[in-house]
């Protein structure tokens, strides 16, 4: 299982690193640095039926190679891709823009840049001289390459991102060099082909590559060097394919594109590189559509906001009589511009398409009807509709992440960022109406072996027994440095465990406790301070916090219990000074810091099992879901939202306190600039009315309705999966560097 985050879920976003976008002439001139002479050339000497191929080759091409290629590369590049586009004898069903992706690239991915284009042309085009379809041409592609290149399949390659010539001299690709080697073939003829795959199957057996070809107006698959006769659609994989989840991060099926995407093409073997668009085509090996009977036909279903983007929302289409006949999620960008939301609907009804507050008649004569919904970007909401948006967005993110949580639950581990997080879990006493509560426990250990930490996660996972309801979970730390706790990738992690635990156990997530002993504890002050909007309570016993400062747990509460005689690294004494700087703090905002220490003088590090009487305090404890006042104080380790507030830009050890009373929100202290961003809905304060924003000394900044906005629902629980952190508006502000 890998996490959920980025445009996962109704905006998955785990797999959106950064957008793919292209860039402008000027801006790709710039980026060739060194190099800029070059492609001038290039762009200069292109022959005129050439120059707009070029201009779209320049623009897209990867940032590394505007840097590298020379202008003799680029021209012939283009010269024969275009030659075999035109030339090819299916050139007319073959569209200008599928030609700039798909026949046009050098490249598939990141493999090495070879100079394939004539070799492989004089070396195919006799193998394709009675196709009468790029899907033929493929088809015989696929059956005669290999062999006549001598390259076979093999583990032993040398490496997975093999280039068409590397795999020639080692006679031996894995599926990703053959993908490529193929995809190279058949644009060398004129055949529009591209790369596709998953990161890992959902029974995680391992990833896999294969090839799309374009063929009468739409995609079809192929694996490479796994030839199925004449036929397309056909492959070994197709089972495995069938389980894919669309939007998932690591188990869904994507193809790579040079065209601006807001995804990323994942590549499994070089998982950090995100410089390859991504197109999510999960839905086309996913599921099969209906067969269209007698007198109906099927309809297709775009949305497309005032930008001209297509958008991902919620659609419905109902008979005169009220009967819904198709719901679900239109497409956005993420997919192909021929991927719609789809169904079967009776020919020539009259029918009405609902998204929003935007409806449509439509009546539906054609066998295949696309329908184009048009709705504004940010279109104001009235609560009630707000509040079904919000729960309309709960249930499809509950049934989208389910069996990704099962798989977790199942496999004992979480993943994101490339780090495993395994755990174990029991259960505790009846569930309660509300839902169960949540025990996340922290392990000792730290800068020792993985046998040593893996002993301590054993312990970890059978202390705590007198808890007397919820989900006990003993996560394990993912590495076995002294810090093992404080690392940027435990954040997430954790979230995931929450997640999963909210999804299969019916946690209540209002009611999530941290507790640790010894690095464990020093993990809990750590994480508690810059998670604290997740938890309801949380425990440090035997720990000590490093450089961690308090200021974060206004609105958590917290507890530290501590031998008197635990002196190694001066705990004893740093839990004392604690337990003043939390009484201090709470003497100056008495509504904040609610805190219970513990110094049992008589005892060392191991208390006895002293700190289980805190456990009930800990479980009396329900989360401060939408405090009065936030007190955000960043980390090293940074969070770019914490309760109500978001900021684009987090800077390290930043500190903002920001109040809300009534329909007035006072900023104490602005802190670093940049842009702030205040989260509200209609039990914080009353949208009917305007919102006063001001600084502490009562200059007003903002003053104004704030719109109940799709955007801001669907945003706010993408960024977590958190169903009670969904918030219906936002205020965006600029801070200055100096706010008074």
């Amino acid at each position: 299982m890998i996490g959920r985050q980025g445009l996962y879920g109704i905006l998955s976003i785990l797999i959106v690193a950064s957008m793919v976008t292209a860039r402008s002439i000027d801006e790709a001139l710039i980026a060739a640095g060194d190099n800029r002479a070059e492609v001038e050339q290039a762009l200069s000497m292109a022959p005129v039926e050439q120059k707009s191929a070029m201009t779209w080759l320049v623009e897209h091409m990867p940032e590394d190679d505007l840097r590298t290629l020379d202008a003799s590369f680029l021209l012939e590049n283009v010269d024969l891709s275009y030659r075999a586009w035109v030339e090819s004898p299916w050139h007319d069903e073959v569209p200008e823009q599928v030609f700039l992706e798909a026949i046009l690239p050098y490249a598939s991915v990141n493999e090495r840049r070879d100079a394939w284009r004539r070799p492989f042309r004089e070396m195919c085009l006799p193998m394709v001289a009675k196709a009468n379809s790029p899907g033929q041409a493929a088809t015989m592609l696929n059956q005669q390459v290999f062999p006549a290149v001598g390259v076979k399949y093999s583990t032993k390659r040398p490496k997975a991102d093999q280039s068409p010539f590397e795999s020639m001299d080692a006679g031996m690709a894995s599926c990703t060099g053959l993908s490529v080697l193929l995809i190279d073939a058949c644009r060398s003829v004129g055949v529009p082909a591209r790369f596709v795959g998953t990161p890992l199957w959902t029974n995680g057996s391992g990833n896999h590559s294969w090839v799309e070809v374009w063929d009468n107006g739409q995609w079809h698959f192929t694996g490479a060097a796994e030839p199925t006769g004449d036929a397309l659609n056909k492959g070994w994989f197709t089972g495995q394919a069938s389980g894919a989840i669309e939007g998932h991060p690591e188990h869904g099926v994507y193809a790579a594109t040079w065209r601006e995407v807001p995804l990323h093409f994942p590549m499994s073997w070089r998982p950090h590189d995100t410089t390859v668009g991504g197109i999510d085509v999960t839905s086309r090996y996913a599921g099969t559509e209906p067969d269209v009977p007698a007198g109906f036909a099927r309809m297709h279903i775009q949305v497309v906001g005032t930008s001209g983007e297509r958008r991902a929302l919620p659609v419905r289409v109902m008979s005169s009589a009220g009967e819904t006949l198709i719901e679900g999620m239109s497409r956005d960008e993420r997919f192909d511009a021929n991927d719609h939301l789809n169904g079967v609907v009776p020919q020539g009804a009259v029918l009405m398409v609902v998204c929003d507050e935007s409806q449509q008649e439509v009546v539906v004569e054609e066998a295949d009807h696309v329908v184009t919904l048009h709705v504004p970007e940010d279109q104001a909401l009235s609560r009630a509709r707000a509040d079904e948006i919000r729960e309309r967005a709960v249930t499809a993110w509950r049934q989208r992440e389910n069996d990704v949580a099962e798989t977790a639950l199942s496999e004992g581990q979480v993943m994101r960022d490339g780090k495993t997080m395994k755990f174990t879990w029991r259960t505790h006493g009846t569930r309660p109406q509300t839902g169960r509560s949540l025990f996340i426990s922290l392990h000792g250990g730290g800068g020792t072996t993985a046998e040593v930490n893996d002993q301590q996660w054993e312990n970890q996972g059978s202390m705590y027994s007198d808890v007397k309801e919820g989900i006990y979970v003993a996560p394990r730390a993912p590495t076995n440095s002294w810090n093992l706790w404080h690392q940027a990738h435990v954040d997430g992690l954790l979230d995931e465990i929450i997640q999963t635990m909210v999804l299969t156990q019916d946690v209540d997530p209002d009611r999530v406790y941290l507790i640790g002993y010894s690095a464990g504890g020093d993990g809990v002050y750590q994480l508690a301070p810059r998670m604290a909007d997740r938890f309801a309570a949380a425990g440090a016993f035997a720990g000590h916090p490093n450089e961690t400062v308090h200021d974060g747990l206004r609105n958590l509460p917290f507890t530290i219990h501590m031998g008197g005689q635990d002196s190694a690294y001066k705990r004893n004494e740093v839990a004392r000074q604690w337990k003043d700087q939390l009484a201090e703090a709470q003497r100056h905002d008495p509504n904040g810091y609610p805190h219970v220490v513990k110094i049992h003088e008589e005892l060392g590090h191991w208390m006895k099992n002293r700190e289980n009487a805190s456990l009930d305090w800990m479980q009396s404890q329900i989360r401060r879901r939408n405090p009065e006042r936030v007190v955000w104080k960043q980390d090293d380790v940074l969070s770019d939202r914490f309760y109500w507030l978001k900021v684009d830009e987090p800077v390290a050890r930043d500190r903002k306190v920001v109040e809300m009373g009534g329909n007035v929100i006072t900023i104490i202290e602005p802190g670093a600039p940049g842009t702030l961003r205040i989260r509200l809905d209609d039990q914080m304060l009353d949208l009917r009315r305007p919102v006063r924003v001001q600084y502490q000394d009562g200059t007003v900044i903002f003053n104004d309705i704030v719109p109940r906005q799709r955007r801001v629902i669907e945003e706010t629980l993408a960024e977590r999966g958190d169903v009670r952190g969904v918030y219906f508006g936002e205020i965006v502000l600029e801070m200055p560097p100096s706010a008074p």
